[in-house]
């Protein structure tokens, strides 16, 4: 028997069979909860805002467009509830979009400090300081940069689906991200000279 998409699924939801929506929780809540912590860094606020994107997804089945595709829709939610809650706890000034993305000539990507596969040249650091590290800088990032660069690394979504998501225009989502990599980057090389020094 054929798997049922999350549109089928959220279809019979509309057609009054609730447990087509459990499936659709066990499918995500993993996913969708990892999105939340990156990005609010709080385990309580993400599992509560998990909770009332789901809720509000069910809620909201009946008038879901057949055309869209779920799962952008339900980050959408998430992300929305997401930057509620950030709003509510952390009023902090954003740093501007105009950074760049570090020099040419042997510049580490974000994509290449994230690898877990490869050691890094250029960073003496081990894996789990290395991953502690890029945790600290992220969960430092505005959060406009934040949230793009949770999206496209992290839950590898296409820039249209990004811009869907966080409801901008897919240009905006390329200088977000181009801004996002640079933040982190300088942010990044900060932080692991910070530990070096440290060690001495």
């Amino acid at each position: 028997m054929k798997t049922p998409t999350d549109e089928q699924l959220l279809a019979d939801v509309v057609r009054n069979r609730p447990d087509s929506f459990e499936l659709l929780v066990r499918r995500h809540n993993a996913e969708l909860f990892r999105f939340v912590l990156r990005f609010t860094n709080n385990t309580v606020a993400a599992e509560d805002v998990v909770q009332e994107a789901f809720l509000q997804a069910y809620l909201s089945a009946a008038s879901f467009d057949a055309s869209r595709r779920f799962k952008p829709w339900l980050f959408t939610i998430a992300a929305n509830k997401a930057r509620d809650w950030l709003r509510s706890r952390m009023r902090r000034s954003e740093v501007p979009l105009d950074a760049e993305i570090g020099s040419a000539g042997g510049a580490q990507t974000f994509l290449d400090l994230m690898s877990s596969d490869e050691e890094s040249p250029e960073i003496e650091l081990d894996h789990d300081d290395q991953r502690r590290a890029v945790r600290r800088v992220i969960a430092e990032m505005p959060p406009l940069l934040r949230e793009v660069l949770v999206l496209a690394y992290y839950h590898r979504f296409p820039y249209r689906e990004i811009a869907e998501i966080l409801d901008i225009p897919v240009g905006t989502v390329k200088s977000r991200l181009h801004a996002a990599v640079g933040h982190f980057g300088r942010a990044y090389r900060s932080e692991s000279e910070r530990l070096k020094e440290n060690e001495r």
